[in-house]
């Protein structure tokens, strides 16, 4: 999909977000993992800000998206659990941060819609310092057999509305990239997963 429309399909979510709660069961899995976050915080693809809630609040937080609709959420959010986040619009594929940037790398469902996933986790391996941490929320196929060949199906008709894929195997990607996992919890008939994981720089 082209980058421009798929940028529109967000502004418009984004729009939609007023008055909008999220499911209680997200709250609590951002909660989880958001608890863990130290330090320089880089968070990619923050949307309108659900994560700020949970963040400690000794956090700073640098914070991404390529729609400015979303940021502009975002920093209402900052301000409102009162955070010190820069809120830049980027988009994460082609920016660049220098190598140990960050103590703390952030990312909750996005990885279904970059093109190359891959070369995003290979960004985050860099851009966290050894000893840091990266925590993953995000969707993807299912491991049990009729949920993914349900998705396999919806899948392009799924990535035309939302603009995100719903069959990548998330675990294996972040597997491949090196990154050394510590911890994962899938719920949702295995679709959603939060991993806890070190750069694989600490290899």
């Amino acid at each position: 999909m082209d980058k421009q429309k798929l940028i529109r399909i967000f502004d418009k979510q984004a729009r939609q977000y007023d008055g909008k709660r999220e499911d209680p069961s997200q709250q609590r899995w951002r909660k989880q993992l958001i608890s863990h976050a130290k330090g320089d915080v880089l968070e990619l693809a923050v949307s309108i800000g659900a994560n700020f809630p949970f963040y400690p609040r000794e956090v700073r937080i640098t914070a991404a998206d390529f729609s400015e609709a979303m940021l502009t959420k975002a920093r209402q959010a900052a301000q409102r659990y009162q955070l010190n986040a820069d809120c830049i619009c980027a988009d994460i594929e082609e920016l660049d941060f220098p190598a140990h940037s960050f103590d703390t790398v952030v990312s909750t469902l996005s990885m279904c819609s970059y093109k190359h996933p891959l070369e995003v986790l290979s960004k985050l391996n860099r851009w966290c310092k050894p000893g840091g941490t990266i925590l993953l929320m995000e969707h993807g196929i299912s491991s049990k057999f009729m949920v993914a060949i349900a998705l396999k199906a919806l899948n392009p008709l799924l990535y035309r509305i939302y603009g995100c894929h719903h069959t990548r195997d998330i675990l294996g990607l972040v597997r491949e990239s090196g990154m050394q996992i510590d911890k994962t919890e899938a719920y949702w008939q295995n679709m959603v997963h939060l991993i806890w994981a070190k750069p694989a720089h600490q290899q």
